[in-house]
């Protein structure tokens, strides 16, 4: 088997775990520690170029874990929070210069804003300071969505949708230019394989990896055979452009500019 370090990973969705900031129970759930230390320990043996870190359900609309995490990972990394749409744009812009990507909206476990306030919430963020929009949300339910979901700017859908209920609804926001992340694959309940070259024969522009570490209820967690799941159904060229550059260009890292 190849080694991990030959390829160059931009880890588009992962989370970081801070007891010493505030979380919520979710669902009666808390996670353990997962600290950035942790985090580099685990992918050690990779070449980590950067990466998204993903506010989870259990942090709510706290931006002082994130913003620790981001000072300690350094200028490769961004953030992708939560907020509420009552946020005013001055705050917005300061968590952009502090390295914020993105606003997530958790259809699928809560603690973000709620789906009433997509459309005009993520338009603003993007008019304000050029963020996407990122969902998790089960693809059974993106049929209800795609109308709204292909007049927005930007964005992305996490762990490849999830279902297999609800893979074409995915394939059909692909075709009209959204972003989806091969994350979480342990989540999920088809073939990962055949799903990834589904959407990479759509536009191999739009996939993007990622360890979802520390892979919080999945179940079955991440393992670093999930990267080579990638390379086996795309070969290394391919892999390489989902592995780094689609999530550079949608993230811009302050390291790239």
């Amino acid at each position: 088997m190849s080694k991990l370090n030959q390829f160059r990973v931009f880890d588009s969705h992962f989370h970081i775990i801070d007891k010493r900031f505030p979380l919520v129970p979710n669902q009666g759930y808390l996670p353990d520690d997962f600290s950035a230390k942790d985090y580099l320990k685990k992918t050690q043996n990779y070449d980590i170029a950067g990466g998204a870190i993903v506010s989870g359900s259990f942090q709510t609309f706290d931006q002082s874990y994130l913003l620790a995490a981001l000072k300690a990972l350094g200028p490769n990394f961004v953030g992708v929070t939560q907020l509420p749409a009552t946020v005013s744009d001055d705050d917005v812009i300061s968590l952009n210069e502090a390295g914020v990507r993105a606003v997530r909206f958790n259809l699928k476990r809560g603690g973000s804003e709620g789906l009433e306030n997509l459309e005009r919430f993520a338009k603003r963020v993007y008019e304000t300071v050029g963020w996407h929009t990122e969902l998790y949300v089960d693809s059974k339910n993106l049929a209800e969505l795609h109308k709204t979901l292909i007049e927005l700017p930007s964005v992305s859908i996490d762990h490849l949708g999830l279902s297999s209920a609800g893979l074409k609804n995915l394939l059909s926001l692909v075709e009209n230019g959204v972003h989806v992340k091969a994350t979480g694959f342990g989540r999920v309940d088809f073939d990962i394989k055949k799903a990834i070259k589904e959407i990479i024969a759509i536009n191999p522009n739009l996939l993007l990896f990622g360890t979802d570490l520390p892979s919080t209820r999945a179940p079955k967690p991440y393992s670093d055979d999930d990267l080579f799941i990638v390379v086996d159904a795309l070969g290394e060229e391919l892999a390489k452009k989902v592995f780094y550059e689609n999530a550079i260009a949608f993230y811009r890292p302050k390291s790239a500019g």
